[in-house]
């Protein structure tokens, strides 16, 4: 049984200068769901999630997080209400170690995750605790930088990408660590290009296009539409 709506994005357009990006992305995430936006490069994925934080001035519509509409905020204040963005570029500091970047964003509010808990749920940091950011594998900064925002108190995580590039045994071991924070109680939005892999974790998937959303797949669904979501991908 899902909970009440956690994240409900209506009519949300968005620019950058003067380019229209988005043109009224609709799509909803309930509490405790894990909800894909899947779509080519270009499509308006990233835009999207930068929009929903408040990282794109230029946007209109509504972005609603439980009862509080968004759209006014800026970004610091939509971080502060419990919504952690995490880039694809993952913005490590490569001039810090593991424990550094690990303690450097602020908490936001109360309830999240201890260091000990980040270190069950990605025990490679624990042991590269003193490593350089820049000594880190690809599959490492990546649970570097999710283990980062669990710190905070988020309880809604959108994540951009979180497997691209990486090695299959690594997308494997974020797949686990998506399917483990669920469990914890995290929502979660996800932008991939991979739909296979989004299919190992997701509830729902929406198709975006030309910043718009064409389609939305339940999970148990996924296999009769691979033929369908081949052409939206252009795989």
């Amino acid at each position: 049984m899902h909970n009440g709506t956690e994240l409900a994005v209506s009519e949300l357009n968005a620019w950058y200068g003067e380019s229209h990006i988005l043109h009224g992305m609709q799509f909803e995430v309930k509490k405790g769901e894990v909800v894909t936006l899947l779509g080519r490069n270009g499509a308006g994925k990233t835009t999207t999630m930068k929009a929903v934080m408040g990282m794109i001035p230029n946007r209109k519509g509504s972005v609603k997080f439980g009862n509080e509409e968004l759209i006014q905020l800026p970004s610091n204040r939509i971080a502060k209400l419990g919504l952690a963005f995490c880039p694809e570029e993952r913005g490590i500091f490569s001039s810090l170690n593991v424990y550094e970047n690990l303690t450097l964003p602020p908490i936001v509010k109360p309830g999240g995750m201890s260091l000990e808990e980040i270190y069950q749920i990605f025990p490679n940091l624990k042991e590269r605790l003193k490593s350089q950011g820049t000594k880190l594998s690809g599959g490492e900064q990546q649970m570097l930088a999710i283990g980062r925002i669990l710190r905070t108190g988020a309880t809604l995580l959108l994540l951009d990408e979180p497997t691209e590039g990486l090695a299959p045994v690594i997308v494997q071991q974020i797949g686990a660590m998506i399917r483990l924070l669920k469990e914890k109680g995290f929502t979660i939005l996800l932008v991939e290009q991979n739909f296979r892999f989004a299919s190992t974790v997701a509830d729902r998937h929406y198709i975006v296009e030309h910043g718009h959303v064409i389609d939305m797949i339940p999970n148990d669904q996924i296999s009769q539409n691979t033929k369908k979501l081949e052409t939206y991908l252009g795989v």
